[in-house]
């Protein structure tokens, strides 16, 4: 992130993503303090989120919905029986194809392959 020097351009579905990841992961915790991490914790995060929106450090990008859906579905008939893909994968890398995004940033080896697979570097 300190290396870019434009705001990250995000998904709400994406944002939707992460808050619903925050909260499962506090159940989680709850449930075996193993897991998961604190309310607390998780607060923080979502505060952070909500900090680098207004910051402009994330730029939400507004989709076709209906475009995405349709990138989707063709990810998923050419990938996911040879490779495993989940749908939130799929739907991630879908939508940064339908913003024309050259790199994709995660940290799922599995996304990854779809998305180099898919002609965008995934530096790291």
């Amino acid at each position: 992130m300190s290396r870019m020097n434009a705001p990250l351009r995000v998904s709400t579905f994406l944002l939707l993503e992460f808050r619903q990841s925050t909260r499962l992961q506090v159940r989680l915790h709850s449930q075996d303090k193993t897991k998961g991490f604190s309310k607390i914790e998780a607060g923080t995060m979502l505060q952070q989120l909500q900090a680098d929106l207004a910051a402009g450090v994330l730029e939400i990008v507004p989709a076709d919905w209906p475009d995405v859906h349709r990138i989707a579905e063709r990810l998923s008939a050419a990938y996911t029986e040879t490779q495993g893909h989940r749908l939130a994968d799929i739907f991630h890398v879908a939508t940064a194809l339908y913003l024309g995004a050259a790199e994709f940033l995660t940290f799922d080896g599995n996304q990854k392959k779809l998305a180099v697979g898919e002609g965008m570097k995934v530096p790291l």
